[in-house]
């Protein structure tokens, strides 16, 4: 096989989004640790499993551009700063290529609602990362503003 071919593509993604929640932050803090709310909301995760103190694994099922694929993944929570702040680090592989990323989230009262502040970074590699990297930061931004637009609504069932 020839070097530098699909396998060996690299893209990296930058993300930004501020989203408002018709909830206390305390109960928006606690539904975004909660694995099984953040099962709920991200895109075709089959399931998540609790590996250690806030450390998963998890399965997902994502098309993107016509490549379809399953990834295993692991995903911890660190930096933990209750109610206001954590990081959320994931690495997950599968047959279109990997993804591996770091997402700062922050949360700040306003209203009696909760501004809630993410900042992600993540580096695609692999057949998934040679559609191009507009075409993966769009879809990105896509699924985080539907990951986010179902969490709040699981935050204010809370």
């Amino acid at each position: 096989m020839p070097s530098g071919g699909p396998s060996r593509i690299n893209a990296l993604v930058k993300l930004a989004g501020t989203y408002t929640i018709d909830a206390p932050r305390e109960r928006v803090f606690s539904a975004i640790t909660d694995s099984a709310v953040l099962q709920q909301c991200i895109d075709g995760c089959e399931k998540m499993v609790k590996t250690g103190e806030d450390s998963y694994d998890a399965h997902l099922k994502i098309g993107l551009a016509g490549l379809k694929g399953s990834y295993v993944g692991k995903v911890q929570l660190k930096e933990i700063q209750a109610p206001e702040a954590y990081t959320l680090v994931i690495e997950g592989k599968g047959a279109p290529g990997f993804v591996k990323g770091t997402a700062r989230i922050q949360l700040a009262e306003k209203d009696g609602q909760t501004e809630l502040r993410c900042e992600a970074d993540a580096q695609v590699g692999g057949l998934i990362a040679a559609i191009g990297s507009r075409l993966i930061e769009a879809t990105a931004k896509k699924m985080m503003d539907e990951f986010f637009r179902k969490f709040s609504e699981q935050a204010q069932k809370s």
